[in-house]
Formats: structure tokens, C-alpha cells, sequence
């Protein structure tokens, strides 16, 4: 029995990040329905019976966050992002997959670091003073929330990895086929 080639394990690392970024962004997904379901009592409470609570329209915008944080990769990898398509849609097969390639290496992961160097302490910093909301009867969990921005950033690092891979993969084959 043989070793994997190269190319196939790197598809096997593309295939299991993009499972990651799929089970994450499902979970992300059922907080939409926790949402729905905290403004509807919102706005029972508020209009029915003249009632509010800050901490519940702070879960809202929580959840609202994390939704995206969570979204983030997946939305790169169903291509979801917006992208100036004037040129790239008339590019071959070869030419998108290496404007991909170099646009998830130079441009997309670089920015990823960028951002983690400054949200992982800014995460850290929180958790340390076990920050809370300023307002009053706000939630208690602030530390937790700041923590899931840099959670979004390394799952979109992951799925710009996986679309790297997935890119210089289709570049080979484009290449190898001409």
C-alpha cells in the first residue's frame, strides 16, 4: 500500500476545513431562529405590556454578531462574498484559479493576521476584566462576545487555506489539461 499523494491530502485538508466551516456556520444558523424568537418576546413585552429589559435587546445584538462572525467563512466558501466581476468573469478557468490562489494568499490571509493581532488581545483583555455591559441591567457576558471576533477570523483563516488549496488545485489541473 502506497502513501496519499500530496494533491490528495491536500484535498483531504481543503475537505475536512470545509466540513469545519460548515458545522460551525450551521450552529451559527440556529441562532438566527434564538434571535426571531428574542424579538418576538421583545416585542411582546415591549408593546403588549409595556415592558423591556436591556439584557434582551442585548442578547439580540449578541447573537446578531456572532451570526456573522460565524458566517463569515462560510459565506467565502460558497463564494458568496462580493467581488468585482468585470474582468474575472471573462478570465479562463487557469487565470480565476490563480487570481483566487494569489487573492486568498496576498490579500485575504494577511488581512486575517492583521486582524487577529489586534482582536486576540482585545479578546484577552476583556476575559481578564471579565468585562461587562455599561448599561444597566445589561448582559454580564462581554468577555464572551469580543471572544468570538477572533473566532470568525480564524475560521475564515481556515476557509481561505481550504479555498487556497482548492485554487492551486484547479490551477495544476487547468495546467496539466492544456
Amino acid at each position: 500500500m502506497h502513501a496519499p499523494s500530496s494533491s490528495h491530502q491536500l484535498a483531504n485538508v481543503a475537505a475536512t476545513l470545509d466540513v469545519i466551516t460548515r458545522k460551525c456556520f450551521q450552529w451559527g444558523s440556529y441562532l438566527t431562529l434564538v434571535i426571531v424568537g428574542l424579538m418576538l418576546i421583545n416585542v411582546i413585552l415591549r408593546y403588549g405590556f409595556e415592558m423591556g429589559w436591556i439584557a434582551l435587546q442585548e442578547s439580540v445584538t449578541y447573537l446578531h454578531a456572532c451570526v456573522f462572525l460565524l458566517g463569515l467563512a462560510y459565506t467565502l466558501q460558497v463564494d458568496g462574498h462580493v467581488r468585482v466581476d468585470v474582468f474575472y468573469r471573462r478570465f479562463s478557468d487557469n487565470t480565476q484559479s490563480l487570481v483566487n490562489l494569489f487573492g486568498s494568499l496576498f490579500l485575504l490571509l494577511p488581512v486575517c493576521v492583521f486582524l487577529l493581532y489586534y482582536s486576540v488581545p482585545y479578546a484577552i483583555e476583556s476575559w481578564k476584566l471579565l468585562e461587562t455591559s455599561k448599561e444597566p441591567g445589561g448582559l454580564p457576558l462581554v468577555f464572551v462576545l469580543k471572544s468570538v471576533i477572533p473566532l470568525g477570523i480564524v475560521l475564515l483563516t481556515l476557509q481561505g487555506i481550504s479555498e487556497g488549496i482548492k485554487s492551486y488545485q484547479l490551477w495544476c489541473q487547468s495546467r496539466a489539461g492544456q
